[in-house]
């Protein structure tokens, strides 16, 4: 069983459980909100396409400053950068329970909160990804990293299943006022963490040239590169969340006030990542990563098309998991290669490309897939968008035939 179930070693470590734990009990909290703030733009504009364009409003924090926050996580005390980006994404979701529970109905009052939040995360997610290897020793970094994603994964399933069940009975308000309280349970586990400063001794500059030379250091490093623009490619043209709103009342037939089929839509994808993350010591016997990470991105793009095409709820739910699991052995492998491939001081960085491409992607795909859905249908939108994902990862592969030979290092 060793060689199947996670290994929960890193918890055994104080420090990695306290910031664990902290993942634990806000990753539900954080995906009501992830559901509350479509829905409620959905339900004020009934349109895909403002749906689409939260994703748009989302997406510009996360790339400005998820590089950025990537170089401040290098540059100073990551315990304290912890702390003050918890306490500002709490305060953003009690303002989102206020504007809903009042019912204000603007929209551009809620695009602003969210551009507000994605500020705080985008800092927030690459300073606590960077911190993990201060925490646990080099051997026990990819166990860590799977327990990381894994609760994560559990929360992307219970969050939206809890979500398409409290909205109708507890008012969509409610979700974010939930999500503020778990963030502040978390912040105690937070504060807990033992300090954190650079390495060096001495805080360091951040500024664009901080974050400049974190891109040169991953145009040395092809394998990297490669990996990055897999995830991409899958997310942007092969993530149809956007459209969940839409189609769960036109083709799975919710009520309009928010329904079962809403929860499943989203909570499918992270079923099948959570199945596979909790039986994924098997991951660790292979060996060819680029294969891998290539592979799933394949069947992937497969499975999402396979969405695209179902009229039954099961279908596409199982369509969707299987997404999911895709996604898992994706994210593990390409986790494996960020690992092997970024020193110290470079990690903030690193981790600050890898949030806004893992939470980016999603985004440009939010803007995409809403602009398309409401120019054709939702079901050509995501068929078209799984297809092309394919397409683009074979052709990728022919022309980059080092990462298809990369194999994970010996020793």
């Amino acid at each position: 069983m060793a060689k199947v179930v996670l290994d929960t070693r890193p918890l055994r470590i104080p420090a990695y459980r306290r910031l664990w734990l902290s993942t634990v009990v806000t990753a539900i909290g954080s995906q009501l909100t992830a559901v509350a703030v479509p829905k409620q733009v959905y339900d004020l504009t009934k349109s895909s396409a403002y749906v689409g364009l939260a994703g748009a409003v989302a997406l510009v924090p996360l790339l400005v400053f998820g590089l950025w926050g990537g170089a401040i996580a290098d540059a100073v005390d990551r315990r304290k950068l912890l702390i003050v980006t918890n306490v500002g994404i709490c305060v953003t979701s009690v303002l989102l329970w206020v504007q809903a529970a009042v019912g204000l109905g603007s929209v551009s009052v809620v695009l602003a909160l969210l551009g507000l939040q994605q500020v705080f995360f985008a800092v927030n997610m690459p300073t606590r990804s960077a911190s993990i290897a201060r925490l646990v020793p080099a051997e026990l970094l990819p166990s860590a990293g799977a327990l990381g994603s894994t609760v994560m994964q559990f929360g992307a399933v219970i969050g939206p299943m809890l979500a398409g069940v409290l909205i109708p009975v507890l008012g969509l308000s409610t979700l974010y006022l939930i999500d503020a309280v778990a963030l502040t349970a978390a912040l105690w586990s937070v504060w807990m963490l033992p300090s954190l400063p650079p390495l060096g001794g001495a805080s360091r500059k951040v500024g664009l040239r901080a974050v400049v030379d974190g891109f040169r250091y991953i145009a040395t490093q092809s394998v990297l590169l490669a990996s990055f623009l897999a995830d991409i490619v899958a997310m942007v043209f092969g993530m149809p969340r956007a459209l969940f709103p839409e189609m769960a009342e036109q083709t799975f037939h919710d009520p309009a006030g928010g329904g079962n089929a809403l929860g499943w839509l989203f909570a499918a994808i992270p079923i099948g990542a959570l199945v596979c993350g909790l039986l994924s010591g098997w991951l660790s016997r292979v060996g060819r990563h680029g294969v891998a990470v290539a592979a799933s991105v394949c069947v992937w793009g497969l499975a999402v098309a396979g969405f695209g095409m179902s009229t039954s709820l099961w279908a596409a739910v199982g369509f969707l998991a299987l997404a999911g699991a895709a996604d898992m052995v994706s994210m593990v492998f390409r986790g494996a290669i960020l690992q092997s491939a970024a020193t110290d001081e470079m990690r903030g960085r690193m981790q600050g490309v890898f949030t806004v491409v893992v939470a980016g992607g999603p985004r440009l795909a939010d803007v995409l897939h809403g602009t398309v859905g409401a120019a054709l249908t939702p079901a050509a939108a995501v068929t078209g968008g799984g297809v092309a994902v394919v397409v683009i990862i074979v052709i990728a592969v022919l022309a980059l035939p080092a990462f298809w030979r990369y194999r994970a290092p010996v020793g």
